[in-house]
């Protein structure tokens, strides 16, 4: 046999020699017969075939070359057959596989394109396996949406569940990191599998965004993690969903281990006093303290109380405890202002001998403070004389020469006769209706509008139509929002100007229900978290369900529309039970309402909307949605019309009031002003040069970005900070591994910190080892927050040639806000001072912060 072997290869080469290639061929034909395996004479056989033009023949040969070396671990050989293949057509996808897994390694994006072009074809034959392993390997290589997105769906088809959701996993991350919206893919890859943290964490961050709080506190509540994160998620989902009991232990434990908590502490504080739990409140005040104490953070937690009492209306409970708290402290300031409210509000409640003891334990801290002389003279004659003058003998001597004061009794008359019988009529009247008048304007002050109104109606029964002599009676009429009604009186016509607007029916505010009554005390919280929202989308969503909750309507709908064309843009709120808007129907009622609103000249209600001429055009669009009253408030951009608020009542009538049109203009001027906003931050990041590879605004849209941020910030009123972060000398690293790993180490954290910011703050890439943050609406102490959440979330980052963690190394700048400074002078003068911080913090040692205030010693900012 070899010696048949060696005849027909000396045959072959003296037919090369001759020149005769046929007759070479056929020879190594035969040979190959006889010797399957020789790859040599296959080779010979397979070079004589191209260069005899049979395509045919040289692609068996080669491919047989290709499928001999793959299998004998040959990979070079193997990788340059198949290119040889390649000359003469498209290899099977058998080939192509194999190829794909030699080259993954030296040659990534081949291996790419060569999975994609057989990954099709092994689902045809049936080879899901294989496939599916081909997926695998182009997510490994090319991480992205289109591959995962893949992934996910031949694994689900596949019945692997937990592979689809960990794909679906990786998919939202990216989605999340471009900037768009994640929760529909979390939510899938949830349903395939809860029990994954990475899955249970985003979901529940998605549903905490979008302020479905019930929802979030069932996606974790089943306790499959035990990580700070998912607590301190737990903790805000129960808050959202004001299961306030159940987030106090949590949130007690996580301050425990870490004073950043203070936050979540603050909003279980918050959330007791907003729910009228000032007991609840104060008791939980008491354990934190000891905490408080133990972990030496006393001082915060003091800043921390102070900042949450100014938030919300004032308690005597919680101001009790709040003056206990500051003397134990000797935080004299904070003591004697708390004792002065405690003095207000006991005297708004009539309760004199509190009033004073709380008088006389402020002037023992401070006997000049302002305002004691009359604080004394709203006592006289309502308190003991001994202890009246026990009171004046302690303050200055300007105080001690007021008059004795005489008893007189504390409760008043409710018949205005028996008050001017009982005394002077000189004296008796003015002292009855200006203590009243002090009482509500007490009340007003700390938000406690039902007992203000209270005062306000003994007043309208005492002393009627004596506000049409008083301005300051009235003023406090109008801050109330408290209607004086006569039975006496016949309603005022109406002008014949006005005949063709839609009235707003004035109800008593007695008989409009509590929720509904305290509108002034809300609209700040509505505009705040209007004006906090950094899409067109997320204005709309806040202001629907704000709205909608707050004035209780079956539908509250916001929308923009142009005057003449379609809306652009609509959100709806339904309170639970009311169907959906249809579409068609929405499209139609926007525009038609602003319409006319517009012509009307402002809001337009009707308390029986079926019925109403001016809404004929209407009828079917109201009777299909069951409509019975609604109101329409315009949004204007100057005196151009944007949109609309639409508040709809359905099964049954409702009268809206004239406090409701106000509110509702004010809560408009927010809405507009927060969609230029968000309209203006998304062109500025639009327009701004994004790194693709790492998510970052490049150095050449700094200034830009920053004094965008700086002139909003100046028109809502509200703190920029900007943190400076340095992870390392670039010179250092360039020297030791190279300029071009440095960049990708800096890839990858720039992918990281910008997934674990806000929308809101602007990430930029300040220089190699650099990242600068501009926090909107963020202070320099809440930076420090900010800063340890990324430290933690770049816990595993690493530099390139290092084995410890990243360094980060920090200056932190909170700019100067006022309205009096130019905003270039305020970026000018934060970026050389957030530099300033950043070389502090070197000198202080690696991984440091620090933060530098402003100088207000020159006469200009830029100066600094």
């Amino acid at each position: 046999m070899s010696s048949e072997i060696d005849k027909h290869l000396e045959k072959a080469e003296k037919f090369l020699q001759k020149g005769k290639l046929s007759m070479a061929l056929d020879e190594l034909r035969q040979l190959l017969i006889l010797d399957p395996g020789n790859d040599y004479a296959r080779q010979r056989a397979a070079e004589l075939a191209i260069s005899l033009s049979q395509s045919r023949e040289a692609t068996q040969y080669l491919g047989e070359l290709f499928d001999h070396a793959a299998s004998q671990n040959r990979p070079a050989d193997a990788i340059n057959y198949y290119r040889k293949l390649q000359r003469f057509g498209t290899p099977d996808f058998e080939r192509t596989y194999s190829y794909a897994q030699l080259i993954e390694k030296s040659s990534p994006r081949e291996a790419v394109e060569a999975f994609h072009s057989c990954v099709d074809a092994l689902l045809a034959k049936g080879r899901k396996d294989d496939a599916f392993a081909a997926i695998k390997k182009l997510v490994a290589l090319e991480p992205s949406a289109e591959n995962y997105r893949r992934e996910a769906e031949m694994a689900e088809s596949m019945g692997d569940r937990p592979g689809a959701a960990e794909a679906l996993l990786q998919l939202g991350r990216l989605e999340e990191a471009a900037g768009r919206d994640p929760s529909p893919i979390y939510a899938r890859a949830y349903g395939m599998d809860s029990q994954s943290p990475g899955i249970v964490l985003n979901h529940a961050r998605c549903l905490l965004r979008a302020l479905k709080g019930e929802e979030a506190v069932q996606v974790l509540q089943a306790g499959v993690i035990s990580t700070v994160e998912y607590f301190e998620l737990y903790a805000q989902a129960l808050l959202l969903a004001n299961h306030v009991g159940q987030a106090e232990g949590i949130v007690a434990k996580l301050y425990q281990q870490n004073e950043s908590a203070l936050l979540l502490v603050r909003d279980v504080l918050s959330a007791y006093i907003r729910n009228g739990q000032s007991g609840d409140g104060v008791r939980y005040m008491r354990s934190v303290e000891q905490i408080a104490k133990a972990r030496s953070t006393t001082r915060e937690y003091l800043t921390m109380v102070r900042e949450m009492s100014d938030r919300h209306p004032a308690d005597l409970e919680l101001l009790e405890y709040l003056a206990h708290l500051y003397n134990k402290s000797n935080r004299e300031h904070e003591y004697s202002a708390t004792l002065l409210k405690l003095f207000e509000l006991h005297f708004a409640q009539r309760n004199f001998i509190k009033a004073a003891d709380f008088l006389d334990r402020a002037s023992e801290v401070d006997a000049y403070e302002p305002g004691h002389e009359e604080r004394l003279a709203m006592l006289q004659g309502k308190i003991d004389a001994n202890r009246f003058n026990a009171i004046a003998n302690r303050l200055a001597p300007a105080t001690r020469s007021q008059p004795k004061a005489t008893a007189l009794a504390d409760e008043l008359p409710e018949d205005p006769a028996a008050a001017v019988d009982s005394a002077p009529e000189q004296d008796k009247e003015p002292t009855v209706l200006e203590d009243l008048m002090l009482q509500a304007e007490i009340f007003l002050q700390y938000s406690m509008r039902s007992k203000a109104v209270e005062r306000l109606e003994r007043i309208n029964k005492l002393f009627p139509h004596e506000e049409d002599k008083r301005e300051k009676l009235a003023q406090l009429y109008a801050a109330a929002a408290f209607l004086p009604k006569y039975e006496d009186e016949k309603p005022a016509p109406r002008p014949a100007a006005t005949a063709a607007k839609p009235t707003v029916s004035a109800v008593p505010v007695a008989a409009v229900n509590e929720s509904a009554v305290d509108n002034f005390a809300r609209v700040t919280e509505i505009t705040r978290n209007i004006s906090r929202q950094s899409s067109v989308k997320a204005v709309l969503f806040a202001t629907v369900n704000d709205v909608g909750r707050h004035w209780n309507v079956s539908r509250c709908v916001a929308g923009l529309c142009s005057p003449g064309k379609p809306p652009s843009a609509a959100m709806e709120f339904c309170s639970p039970h009311v169907t959906k808007s249809d579409v068609m129907g929405l499209a139609k009622l926007i525009p038609s309402l602003q319409t006319l609103a517009v012509r009307s000249g402002g809001a337009v209600s009707f308390e029986k909307a079926q019925s109403a001429p001016e809404l004929e055009a209407l009828r079917p669009v109201l009777t299909g949605q069951k409509i019975d009253s609604l109101m329409a408030v315009p949004l204007k951009d100057g005196e151009e019309p944007i949109g609309i608020i639409i508040l709809e009542q359905c099964g049954g009538t409702r009268s809206f009031r004239s406090v409701d049109e106000m509110v509702l203009n004010t809560i408009a001027e927010q809405i507009v002003l927060a969609v230029n906003n968000a309209r203006l931050r998304s062109l500025v990041k639009n327009m701004a040069v994004t790194d693709e590879r790492s998510g970052l605004l490049r150095r050449s849209s700094y200034l830009d970005v920053l004094l965008s941020e700086v002139q909003r910030g100046l028109q809502q009123k509200t703190p920029v900070t900007l943190v400076l972060m340095n992870l390392g000398s670039a010179s250092t690293l360039v020297k030791e591994v190279g300029e071009e790993r440095v960049e990708e180490a800096m890839q990858e954290i720039g992918h990281t910190v910008t997934a674990n910011i806000r929308q809101n703050d602007i990430a930029v890439r300040y220089d190699l080892t650099g990242i600068v943050l501009v926090l909107a609406d963020t202070n320099d102490k809440s930076a420090f927050f900010v800063l340890d959440k990324l430290r933690k979330s770049l816990a595993n980052a690493r530099m390139p040639g290092r084995k410890d963690p990243v360094t980060i190394t920090t200056g932190i700048a909170e700019l100067v806000m006022q309205q009096k400074y130019d905003a270039v002078d305020i970026v000018t003068e934060g970026i050389n001072r957030v530099e300033a911080a950043l070389e502090t913090a070197k000198h202080e040692g690696t991984d440091r912060a620090h933060s530098m205030a402003a100088s207000y010693d020159t006469n200009v900012v830029g100066a600094y």
